[in-house]
């Protein structure tokens, strides 16, 4: 028989009020070789590539713009973003559309990468930390890591990595 405590509660309703399990959804994508995912919280929509407007003296990480249905949005490649090649235009090449918020008022910024691959629900406890040395990114740019079937998948800090004050300057 289920001890009862001062409270009134049995030990057998204190061991069926658990926490819940926290966890968050990420959109997995793929640059080059390497597999990222971002939180979908900020992703609207994902896009075919189609063709950019390219913008004169703008910084080579900004590919151009689109219209989104009557809206300008800046299209930046995440590739360049990230120091390495420009991402080559190929038949899964997708434009992620994100909705950042900068002084209180929602932008749009358009994300190129090579494919789109999946979301994932990943338990909070299962996110490990950014590692401190040997990543091939800024360690701003890195929420942390998250293991699937033995290969790890960064996690991008969207915040950082799509900063716009640091975009503008």
């Amino acid at each position: 028989m289920p001890s009862l405590s001062l409270n009134g509660e049995s030990s057998f309703a204190r061991t069926q009020h658990q926490e819940p399990v926290q966890s968050r959804q990420f959109l997995t994508f793929v640059l080059g070789e390497e597999m990222f995912a971002m939180p979908i919280e900020d992703i609207r929509e994902i896009i075919e590539f189609s063709s950019l407007t390219e913008v004169p003296l703008m910084p080579d990480f900004l590919r151009g713009v689109i219209n989104l249905r009557g809206a300008v949005v800046p299209v930046i490649d995440l590739s360049v973003r990230f120091g390495r090649a420009q991402t080559p235009v190929a038949k899964r090449t997708c434009i992620v559309i994100m909705e950042l918020m900068q002084e209180q008022q929602g932008l749009l910024l358009g994300v190129m990468v090579d494919a789109v691959r999946a979301v994932l629900t990943v338990e909070d406890a299962k996110i490990e930390p950014p590692l401190s040395f040997g990543a091939r990114l800024r360690a701003d740019f890195i929420e942390g890591m998250i293991n699937i079937k033995d290969r790890f998948v960064v996690v991008l800090d969207v915040k950082a990595v799509l900063s716009v004050d640091e975009l503008s300057t």
